[in-house]
């Protein structure tokens, strides 16, 4: 089969063609060998559409469409399913293309392109999760908690007795007669004026006492420890330290009421408390006190006077709950007095400022607009996680960077689900209690998972601010800090094992040495935190003397000297010597493609494409000033050819104009041409003031041309400013025909594989045998294409050839 193209000029503004598709079994079939299609006309002006110099040409060479001459089958069900699953591929691979999920390894451009793609994403991922984080939070909760600090903590009563100075049952129940009931009940001001509030309370006349106060002991069994046979006579009970198997559940002192009988955890829905000494169960005697101050005296009365208190009580607690509606807060508060095994007692607080109402102003609903845009994004990023996690099965999870964000992901998702728990909770809790307010408000479980959910979202705030290294890693500067780190990782891990021999065996000798008398030695935990406090500053010297006077001196001397002279220093030492490696290399390599090159590129072909536009417009002006009276087409473009341009720019300008096609310009035409061309002038001016500014400050700031230059430079013939900028047009045009003719030869080898992957049958194996001549028919019109259109555009002129394709 064969065709002939007997004129060039057909060939480049005609439509040549070729496809792969539902022909017999997917064979290929050129069009360029069926027959010479019309001629199309080219719609191309350099001046008010730039395209490229043989865009015309490559496009009908390589445009894919269904062939004329056989005959049109539809595409099947399983076709047309393909279809959709490779367009939908398509779509998902460029809306979630990462630097993992694209080719990058051979192209820097495209990786850098796509960090940078990938970097502005994120960006936005993490304004979004500061809003949500922040948004959260309010310095009126430092404040909040600083109130009820000083009101139930650092108020003392008339006997003089705080919360933090209780030492004994007695000082205890001083405290909860005194400043304990004094705090909590407030319904009249200052000068004895009634709140109007009924027997509600309110704290500091704005905290509203959330249903009633409750009271809480837990107690161990009698005869839980043993008694040396020395002492039974004189001792005749022995209380064991806390624990929960040893708990006292026997009824005791009135018998009845919640004071005086044992509830196990779940029947009170209590929860468990991580106290100084220990951990203790939600379970115990409980007494709810009343709404008002009078009677809840009464009820503490009865309690002192039974005995509520006693040897086997080995914690005490107090908790409440407040609300303040003009910040939207709620305080839930706990306060422990331990009475250990040893006798006295220790106090300890616990207040928790906590937002557990999210929606009520218009910043709250903003917030959660803020949250609904986060879910999208953690499902943006589930999905992005899975490709890569496909593409790179096992080896997915070598990098540090991968692991950690399947963290931030798994931290988001449980943060999303708590956060509609807690909602859900917490109507359900506040409907409750507006049914019974005389009951206890038991927010403890709420403001506990409230607390833990902040903390959360702070630890994966902190992750997510350290993943922007991942995006900016390829960037030299950038990372010396991940290179140094992962070069003297072994170094620092043989470091680590010598230094926490040495630090464990002196946090042990000061264990043994000080723990009776020192607290911040009393237990193995705090010796090794004193340690730390002590290599940087921080350290009581004069408890360690008078603790041992002889061993005393000599530990912290020999601790301060090998752990801080030596070991310390012998760390930085190996940082330092690996970072300045790290500098040396990172100095001594070839500079690569970086973001500022981009946009620098980019900017710098937007301002040629520019000047060169505006050239060309002064070029048809200078052209249509050098003509008298009517202008034909021969003249004008005899002219501009002198300037450089191709003739189809020429003709697609003069045909703009030339209404009657008569190939001629009266002077209607050419005014009406002027005053347009006039007005795309000014337009380009004002776009390259914007960048000529710029531009010309890079000119200005580049550094003094030596001497030795100028001698290199001299042996260079000088160029005028028009034939410049001539040459840096063809260039330009040049570039841009490279570009689309790369992108199609791409195409056409891409269809090819996939031609290939597809065949499975018989039929296919038999058009197998034609499919050689075909592909290279293809690359012979691709080659005598370009070759046709490089010698046009050599001779400027438009040549006639023919072009023999044969199958």
């Amino acid at each position: 089969m064969k065709c002939l193209n007997n004129r060039a000029d057909s060939h480049l503004t005609g439509q040549v063609e070729c496809e792969m598709d539902s022909v017999g079994n997917g064979a290929w079939v050129n069009q360029g060998f069926c027959g010479s299609p019309p001629p199309l006309p080219r719609a191309v002006s350099t001046i008010y559409n730039p395209q490229p110099l043989f865009q015309g040409s490559m496009d009908s060479m390589y445009k894919l469409d269904t062939l004329g001459p056989f005959p049109e089958e539809p595409a099947s069900g399983d076709q047309s399913l393909v279809k959709k699953r490779r367009g939908c591929c398509s779509f998902i691979k460029g809306l979630w293309g990462t630097t993992l999920t694209e080719n990058t390894s051979n192209n820097r451009e495209l990786f850098v392109r796509t960090t940078l793609r990938e970097l502005l994403v994120y960006l936005v991922f993490l304004v979004d999760i500061c809003l949500l984080t922040y948004g959260m939070t309010s310095s009126s909760t430092y404040y909040y908690t600083k109130a009820m600090t000083d009101l139930f903590v650092n108020t003392a009563g008339g006997s003089g007795v705080k919360f933090q100075s209780i030492s004994t049952m007695t000082e205890f129940w001083a405290y909860a007669q005194g400043p304990l009931l004094d705090g909590l009940y407030w319904t009249k001001w200052y000068n004895n004026q009634s709140l109007d509030s009924g027997d509600q309370s309110f704290i500091y006349y704005e905290n509203m006492l959330l249903g009633v106060p409750r009271m809480r002991q837990i107690k161990i069994m009698n005869n839980s420890c043993k008694v040396h046979n020395d002492f039974k006579d004189e001792i005749m009970g022995c209380f064991d330290v806390y624990n929960d198997k040893k708990e006292d559940d026997l009824s005791f002192g009135l018998i009845n009421g919640t004071a005086w009988t044992y509830h196990t955890e779940k029947q009170i829905k209590g929860s468990s408390h991580w106290g100084l000494l220990t951990t203790y169960s939600g379970a115990g005697y409980y007494q709810d006190l009343s709404r008002t101050k009078e009677e809840s005296t009464v009820i503490l009365e009865e309690l002192v006077d039974n005995l509520w208190l006693d040897r086997g009580t080995r914690a005490a607690f107090i908790d409440f709950s407040t609300y303040n509606a003009n910040i939207n807060m709620f305080c839930v508060i706990r306060l422990v007095v331990e009475f250990p095994a040893t006798g006295g007692a220790i106090p300890s607080y616990q207040i928790r400022t906590v937002k557990l109402i999210r929606y009520i102003t218009t910043w709250d609903y903003f917030i959660l607009g803020c949250e609904l845009f986060f879910c999208l994004f953690i499902l943006y990023y589930i999905v992005e996680e899975i490709l890569e996690l496909r593409i790179h099965k096992c080896s997915y999870f070598k990098s540090i960077w991968n692991i950690l964000d399947i963290v931030v992901i798994m931290l988001a998702i449980v943060a999303i689900v708590f956060n509609i728990f807690r909602t859900v909770k917490v109507d359900n809790l506040l409907g409750k209690l507006l049914e019974q307010p005389d009951i206890y408000a038991d927010f403890e479980f709420l403001a506990f998972w409230q607390t833990q959910y902040n903390n959360m979202n702070a630890v994966n705030l902190f992750f997510a601010w350290i993943k922007v290294f991942k995006y900016i890693s390829f960037n030299k500067t950038m990372t010396q800090l991940s290179s140094t780190l992962g070069r003297c990782a072994k170094d620092i891990l043989g470091f680590a094992i010598m230094f926490f021999i040495v630090f464990f065996a002196y946090a042990q000798l000061g264990y043994l040495l000080f723990g009776t008398e020192v607290e911040s030695f009393s237990t193995f935990v705090k010796c090794i935190f004193t340690q730390f406090r002590i290599i940087l500053g921080d350290f009581d010297y004069n408890a360690i003397d008078r603790a041992n006077r002889v061993l005393g001196p000599i530990y912290f001397v020999t601790y301060v000297f090998f752990v801080f002279f030596v070991l310390l220093n012998m760390f930085l030492a190996i940082i330092n010597d690996t970072y300045s490696e790290v500098k040396e290399e990172l100095s001594s390599q070839k500079d690569e493609l970086q973001i500022t090159d981009i946009i620098k590129q980019s900017y710098m072909k937007t301002f040629t494409k520019l000047k060169l536009k505006k050239e060309k417009i002064s070029d048809v002006q200078k052209a249509l000033r050098s003509g008298s009276g009517e202008i034909e087409f021969k003249d004008f473009r005899e002219t501009l050819k002198e300037m450089g341009h191709a003739d189809h720019e020429i003709s697609a300008a003069f045909s703009r104009f030339d209404r009657d096609g008569n190939q001629i310009l009266d002077e209607d035409e050419q005014e009406r041409m002027k005053i347009e061309l006039e007005e795309k002038r000014d337009a380009l001016c004002a776009e390259l003031n914007n960048l000529g500014i710029n531009y010309e400050k890079e000119l200005l700031e580049k550094p003094p041309v030596t001497s030795s230059e100028q001698k290199n430079h001299s042996s260079h013939t000088p160029v005028d400013r028009e034939q410049f900028l001539r040459l840096a047009r063809q260039v330009l045009q040049l570039e841009s025909s490279v570009e689309s003719i790369t992108s199609r030869i791409e195409l056409i080898t891409e269809k090819l594989g996939i031609q290939e992957k597809a065949k499975g049958n018989e039929t296919a194996r038999k058009l197998t045998s034609d499919e050689p001549a075909s592909d290279g028919s293809v690359l012979v019109c691709v080659d005598r294409g370009l070759k046709a259109e490089t010698s046009s555009r050599r001779s400027a002129v438009r040549t006639n050839s023919t072009h023999d394709c044969h199958m």
